[in-house]
């Protein structure tokens, strides 16, 4: 099988995916009351090749997540050479010392959830045209172990990004604990979302639901998810 008949059919599948789940947000959102474009959709390709990135920008995707640095930065620079520029959000746990190479090519870092970090950030921004948007990582059920900030964390880390030079306040982000119902913890984080707001009127996205549970997170106010599976698949099918 030629590489174009094999990208032929990677691309009619993906397309099949992105349509499937494109319905799927658009009739949470409206069955939410909300504008069946309210919630917009973050391709998640990490494990994924860059050719998948290229594909689904030509399908109109804008916004694509990864969450490993050693992934993602190559992948950045082959999704460019191929004329593919979607607005990458790194969503994995962020090492200080890996701030300056998620710079160079992350739009979003929707993962902060330390002060530290902020100012890693920062610094590694400087000179960049545009400032990086800046989604703090909540922990809902603020166990440690689990990352993310909780508690008055999240104020601090909120005023550290708002004083940064190089960096936006977007908003939070958040994963639903394995062990809650997804509409409760959603719910937890809107009211969160709701007194960040109060405090910095536009940081106003929530980034929040993956393919099991983005209904629950729509219904609740969730501006973007990060949609992997639904949409790309089982990476153990494609190889």
């Amino acid at each position: 099988m030629t590489d174009a008949v094999t990208g032929a059919a990677r691309r009619a599948q993906l397309a099949a995916s992105l349509t499937e789940v494109r319905e799927r947000i658009a009739h949470a959102c409206t069955a939410a009351g909300r504008p069946p474009d309210a919630a917009a959709l973050v391709a998640v390709t990490k494990t994924y090749p860059a050719s998948d990135v290229v594909l689904l920008a030509g399908l109109g995707v804008t916004d694509v997540g990864e969450s490993r640095d050693q992934e993602a930065a190559p992948k950045a620079d082959e999704a460019r050479a191929a004329g593919a520029t979607p607005r990458w959000h790194f969503i994995g746990q962020l090492q200080r010392n890996k701030a300056k190479s998620v710079a160079g090519y992350a739009d979003v870092v929707e993962s902060v959830d330390s002060q530290r970090l902020v100012t890693a950030l920062d610094r590694a921004a400087a000179g960049r045209p545009e400032p990086i948007e800046i989604l703090i990582q909540v922990s809902i059920d603020e166990d440690p172990t689990r990352g993310g900030a909780a508690g008055d964390d999240l104020w601090r880390i909120s005023d550290a990004v708002a004083d940064a030079t190089a960096l936006r306040l977007g908003g939070v982000m958040a994963v639903a604990p394995r062990d809650w119902d997804p509409d409760r913890a959603f719910e937890r984080l809107a009211v969160l979302s709701g007194q960040l707001v109060e405090r910095h009127p536009a940081a106003t996205a929530i980034s929040a639901g993956m393919s099991g549970d983005l209904e629950a997170a729509v219904r609740h106010g969730a501006t973007h998810v990060r949609i992997g599976t639904s949409l790309l698949g089982m990476r153990n099918l494609l190889r």
